[in-house]
């Protein structure tokens, strides 16, 4: 399966702030289906915490019709979330993107309140400096 364009830059993005990535195409098989997310990471934080350990699913919103590239992102995220809260319920799901996709799309009224209702966290990634920029929950 081909990576997202900015899938290199979301993974080393985590990389430098001290998270592990545990599965650089992290499968997740419920029943009889098996999904892919594209990456799988853990931090490990104060010994009384445990490990905090996170999915991403990386896109970039670079196409034609962004509105079109989040309809199908959504899709993934709620499958993958449903199959997650039974294979791995101490795992969070985030939808990786660009600061630019963020800026540009991510920023409007009506893809906030999508997000807000869809309840799809955002991890936000400078992809020139491969930085994180900001989480969104």
């Amino acid at each position: 399966m081909a990576k997202d364009l900015i899938h290199d830059a979301v993974k080393n993005a985590l990389m430098k702030s001290g998270w592990e990535i545990t599965a650089d195409q992290y499968t997740i098989e419920f029943k009889d289906s098996k999904v892919f997310a594209d990456l799988a990471a853990e931090l490990p934080i104060a010994a009384d915490l445990g490990d905090r350990k996170i999915a991403v699913e990386v896109k970039s919103f670079l196409g034609p019709s962004p509105m079109r590239e989040l309809e199908s992102a959504i899709g993934q995220y709620r499958i993958y979330r449903c199959f997650m809260r039974v294979v791995a319920p101490d795992r969070k799901l985030y939808l990786g993107i660009s600061d630019l996709a963020e800026t540009r799309f991510f920023r409007k009224l009506s893809i906030q309140y999508l997000m807000r209702h869809e309840k799809l966290p955002l991890l936000v990634v400078n992809t020139t400096i491969e930085e994180i920029v900001k989480w969104i929950n």
